[in-house]
């Protein structure tokens, strides 16, 4: 089912707001994340407050971005998105006018909801600006910029703090959010929701439960698993074989590299049918899988290894499951199912480290990798036997 709406393309201008927006939640995300332990020592005052702090804007992703999606459905998904542009931008001027430590969670919380209403209305949005023939590429660009962000989040936030505290990593996402607010408000044509009959509670089940959701989106939550695993657990695997703090580092970059450059290529792939999204993300899933018995080997070498086929595969991933999604999915319900996606990534992105810590701590990390990884090969296989009995 095409949810391409009336105008048959959108020029670059429409879309660069919507990278931009992509960027910042990933940058929000993570710019914060990476830099709360070291750099707020007179506000992290344990690993249990660092961890409450983490959870916070998860937490509220989880929560709300389903809300914000089904509203992105009901109002259009311009509004939204611009709101929560907004929002974000004065969340985080809470804590730069504020700066202290119950002002700290209030802004990381606001965030957190912030984001949570922009960014499944920037993927509706991308689908809604292009043909369907066009989805590939226009997710894998999407998907792109917000690879940026996770990567340099760590990197320049780091540098950010390290120059003027938190306050000022703050100050540089308020100002990044209203400059993106003001720049889709600019660029961004009005896409008016689209009439769409009554639905029920039992109609979103039975369309939540169909394999033209759950297969795209399952694979979307054990790509964004294995990322997770690999950005926080690969260095831990590297200091534990006697690496430097460089080396780790890199690893963390190879991966986040391979993540970016894969998708828009993927997406390209798929739009002028080199690529199927079946053949694709099982594709993605065995190097997922496969990155992870990589990362069981000792030394730099499996560590890399890892990270480069972990990097790939979860790029290969990620736009063919947002464009699947979008193909599968009347327009008129856009918001609502990327919400429902991104809620299934951030299942993922809890679940895949919890396990793989769960894993660790009874045996090894490396067992934890190889569970994993098992777990991500076991969706093609099955999917396999399961053609080869219809076919038989």
């Amino acid at each position: 089912m095409s949810t391409a709406p009336a105008q048959q393309s959108a020029p670059a201008r429409h879309m660069w707001p919507l990278y931009a927006a992509g960027f910042t939640t990933a940058f929000g995300a993570h710019g914060i994340a990476a830099n709360l332990g070291g750099h707020a020592r007179g506000t992290v005052t344990s690993l249990l407050v660092l961890g409450g702090l983490l959870a916070l804007y998860d937490g509220a992703e989880v929560l709300l971005k389903p809300v914000f999606g089904t509203l992105a459905d009901r109002i259009g998904a311009r509004p939204v998105l611009l709101g929560g542009l907004v929002a974000f931008a004065a969340a985080s001027t809470l804590y730069v006018v504020a700066d202290s430590p119950g002002w700290l969670w209030a802004a990381r919380l606001g965030q957190g909801a912030a984001a949570s209403a922009f960014s499944p209305s920037a993927s509706a949005l991308v689908a809604r600006l292009n043909p369907a023939a066009k989805h590939g590429r226009a997710f894998g660009s999407y998907g792109f910029y917000k690879s940026i962000g996770y990567t340099l989040g760590p990197l320049l936030g780091g540098v950010l703090v390290w120059a003027g505290g938190l306050r000022l990593l703050f100050a540089v996402l308020a100002v990044l959010g209203a400059a993106v607010a003001v720049w889709a408000a600019l660029a961004v044509p009005v896409v008016p929701p689209l009439p769409k009959a009554r639905q029920t509670v039992l109609d979103l089940a039975r369309r939540l439960a169909d394999p033209s959701f759950l297969v795209p989106t399952s694979a979307l939550a054990a790509a964004t698993a294995a990322l997770s695993v690999g950005v926080g657990f690969l260095p831990v695997s590297g200091r534990a074989a006697g690496l430097g703090t460089v080396a780790t580092g890199a690893a963390v970059s190879v991966l986040a590299a391979c993540a970016a450059v894969v998708q828009p290529r993927a997406g390209r792939a798929l739009d002028h049918g080199r690529l199927t999204t079946r053949t694709g993300i099982t594709a993605g899933l065995l190097l997922t899988a496969a990155g992870m018995g990589c990362a069981t080997l000792p030394g730099l070498t499996g560590i890399l290894l890892g990270a480069a086929l972990i990097g790939a595969g979860t790029g290969l991933i990620t736009p063919l499951g947002f464009a699947a999604l979008a193909a599968s999915t009347p327009a008129e319900r856009l918001g609502q199912t990327m919400g429902a996606a991104e809620l299934g990534r951030e299942l993922g992105d809890a679940g895949g480290p919890l396990l793989v810590a769960t894993v660790a701590s009874l045996t090894t990390l490396t067992h934890g990798y190889a569970v994993l990884g098992a777990l991500l090969a076991l969706g093609p296989v099955l999917t396999l036997g399961r053609r080869r009995l219809a076919g038989g």
